[in-house]
């Protein structure tokens, strides 16, 4: 079963919904859900924050917390994801930053992503390094992990 039709499954089974907070994947995650019929019994919105100020302005990152660490960082991340589980009014939250590529740099190399899963009783961040597989091919694997972590969190409720 793909991992959009489980998520689905489980949350209706849970009565809970979902949203998504996106960065580099730009929208595939709330793409991949609402892709299945009947996801907006689960999902209302997402929210793609490309930009820092964009970040700042729709989940209350603090900007303070951007200058010290970055967006590719787990601390953006956790408040992204808090960020979008407050404004989404939702039961669950994932959110996601990274660097797609081409580029990346010494600290921050290309297929460093850094994702956020909250609920109102938990908050938990995670980094995976995709490598330089591509700007495509890390973008579509930072989609699958997000869908997998929410369906991982929604099989718990």
């Amino acid at each position: 079963m793909p991992l959009a039709d489980e998520l689905l499954r489980l949350a209706v089974a849970a009565g809970a919904t979902v949203t998504t907070a996106e960065s580099c994947t730009g929208g595939m995650v709330a793409a991949a859900i609402t892709d299945v019929a009947g996801s907006s019994s689960v999902f209302e919105r997402g929210f793609v924050t490309y930009s820092n100020q964009a970040k700042v302005e729709m989940l209350g990152v603090s900007p303070a917390t951007l200058e010290a660490h970055g967006a590719v960082s787990e601390e953006v991340a956790k408040e992204m994801a808090l960020g979008a589980l407050a404004a989404a009014q939702a039961d669950v939250a994932v959110s996601i930053s990274g660097i797609a590529g081409p580029g990346g740099s010494e600290f921050k190399p290309e297929g460093r992503v850094c994702f956020g899963l909250a609920t109102a009783q938990d908050v938990q961040t995670t980094t995976i390094e995709f490598g330089a597989l591509g700007r495509a091919n890390v973008r579509v694997a930072a989609r699958d992990e997000a869908l997998t972590l929410l369906v991982a969190a929604l099989s718990k409720l």
